[in-house]
């Protein structure tokens, strides 16, 4: 696995005049982001959006149900090369996306710093990930500093329509609405590559399904990029095999093991997001319940935290010795799912595996189990195994399915075994700033690197982008971080400027 050097004063995002690490002025900028004036702005908790992740038994959808393909639509400018659900909820799609820029401070300040110098001017960025109000701005964030953006969604349920809606508006290619089937899914990524002349020359991807798609199906195009940037375990595991077959022609950025991801994004995101999806689809008190939770990685620890504060009774899973002994000493119990299921009243997977919950599990569940993944994809959960005659699929609510036993049981499965918080609710605007403002600027150093600086590799970020993109949030705090005298830097043998920690240091 190649590493990106830290050290090395040449990289293209360190040689940029916008590339400056100082909280002083990063403060001011934040300070003078522009605030709308008039009502306060009503939370996610309350919106629209929120009511499309969740409505009542039994409601009715107003919207039109064709197929988005069988709807010629049309944008205020004339745009047609786009695929949503519905053109005119643009107007509340845009609301949505302003609440959410008023939480990504790092990447406002992106724009107001790179704007001028367009850093992404010329580049084709086509992008798969989750399309909500927060990848929004994301998306624009990239538009603004120079790039082309086409978009599809990495997950049929996660789309936020009006947001969907509000990006077409705004002049990007979007194709993506709520409820895709996997035949959709693949279609939309295919209309976001296939372009009348158009190729995009950067991926952003998040699994790795639009990777594979192009690497597939369009192999000449493959070889002209010049970077990809993923953002997922599942989709990192994909890329390895890929450069360990000796067939990725093209560098790629690790963003999901850099320390921004990883300790942020995967800890705080899913510590606050998973009570909200579990609420949202069922009501279900947490005093008391049994929950299994599968896998301690940083998404297992955010679950399990949450969860032991509202006071359920946490069981862990795990096969590394390591982070099982880190729930042992948080004090939870590490047992295997076999031992537990029978009393368990929830099973939730964050291990980025398959077949971590098997048929003989489900048929040991107690009836209302609820069974929820949180990790990328759905074969966390063998889903294959209960689509037979003898049970029963009753869909209850959106994104909620009670599977029948012939005796009565009952399991509860949450958005069929995708990701619940973004499947089943909303997640934090700040927390996913630190991993969009890694993203784009990945995109930027792959973009604007000299030939013969990245291989054909998978790439680690270095410790200085991860502590830039820290500094750039810590005015939201109004956080003074103390400076290193020269004898102090000189004493540990650091740079005052950084970066603070080797790349072998774990926090």
């Amino acid at each position: 696995m190649a590493r990106w050097d830290s050290c090395d004063s040449s990289s293209a995002f360190e040689h940029a005049q916008w590339m400056q690490i100082q909280l002083n002025d990063q403060q001011e900028e934040f300070n003078k982001l522009p605030t709308k004036t008039g009502p306060r702005p009503l939370s996610h908790s309350i919106s629209q959006l929120s009511a499309d992740c969740f409505s009542s038994v039994g409601s009715v959808s107003s919207e039109d149900e064709s197929p988005p393909q069988q709807k010629p639509q049309k944008t205020s400018k004339g745009l047609t090369d786009f695929c949503i659900k519905n053109i005119k909820q643009a107007a509340f799609g845009r609301k949505e996306i302003d609440i959410a820029q008023q939480g990504m401070p790092a990447l406002m300040i992106l724009r107001k710093r790179a704007g001028g110098e367009k850093p992404l001017a010329g580049a084709k960025v086509v992008g798969c990930t989750h399309i909500t109000a927060q990848t929004a701005v994301l998306i624009e964030t990239l538009a603004a500093l120079g790039a082309q953006c086409r978009w599809a969604a990495c997950n049929i349920f996660s789309t936020q329509n009006a947001v969907a809606a509000a990006l077409a508006e705004g002049g990007i290619s979007v194709f993506a609405w709520k409820g895709e089937s996997e035949e959709d899914f693949l279609w939309c990524i295919d209309r976001c590559v296939a372009a009348d002349s158009w190729e995009p020359n950067l991926i952003l991807d998040d699994g790795g399904d639009l990777t594979q798609w192009i690497y597939k199906k369009y192999p000449s195009l493959f070889k002209k990029l010049k970077g990809i940037v993923e953002e997922s375990v599942t989709g990192i595991y994909r890329l390895y095999q890929l450069s360990k077959a000796g067939k990725l022609c093209v560098p790629a950025m690790n963003v999901n093991d850099s320390v921004t991801k990883q300790k942020f994004d995967n800890i705080y995101c899913c510590k606050e997001s998973i009570l909200d999806g579990l609420k949202r689809t069922t009501d279900v008190m947490f005093g008391g319940k049994q929950v299994v939770v599968c896998g301690y990685g940083e998404v297992g620890k955010g679950c399990c935290a949450a969860l032991k504060g509202l006071g359920a009774v946490i069981y862990v899973t795990e096969v590394d010795p390591i982070c099982a002994l880190q729930a042992c000493m948080d004090g939870i119990r590490v047992i295997t799912l076999s031992e537990v299921i029978r009393h368990a009243d929830m099973v939730i997977t964050c291990t980025g595996n398959k077949d971590v919950v098997t048929r003989e599990h489900f048929d040991r569940m107690r009836s209302g189990c609820i069974v929820c993944n949180m990790g990328h994809s759905n074969t966390e959960i063998d889903l294959a195994s209960l689509r037979t005659t003898e049970l029963k699929w009753h869909r209850v609510r959106p994104q909620v399915d009670h599977i029948v036993w012939p005796d009565g049981k009952r399991v509860v499965l949450l958005a069929e075994g995708r990701l619940l918080n973004l499947s089943c609710s909303t997640v934090p605007s700040f927390v996913l700033s630190v991993t969009a403002a890694t993203q784009a600027l990945a995109l930027i150093e792959l973009y604007n690197a000299p030939a013969g600086r990245y291989k054909q590799d998978v790439y680690l970020l270095p410790k200085k982008m991860d502590e830039y993109v820290a500094s750039l949030h810590l005015p939201m705090f109004d956080a003074h971080v103390t400076e290193l005298t020269d004898e102090q830097a000189q004493y540990l043998g650091i740079s005052k400027h950084g970066p603070f920690k080797p790349n072998y240091y774990r926090y």
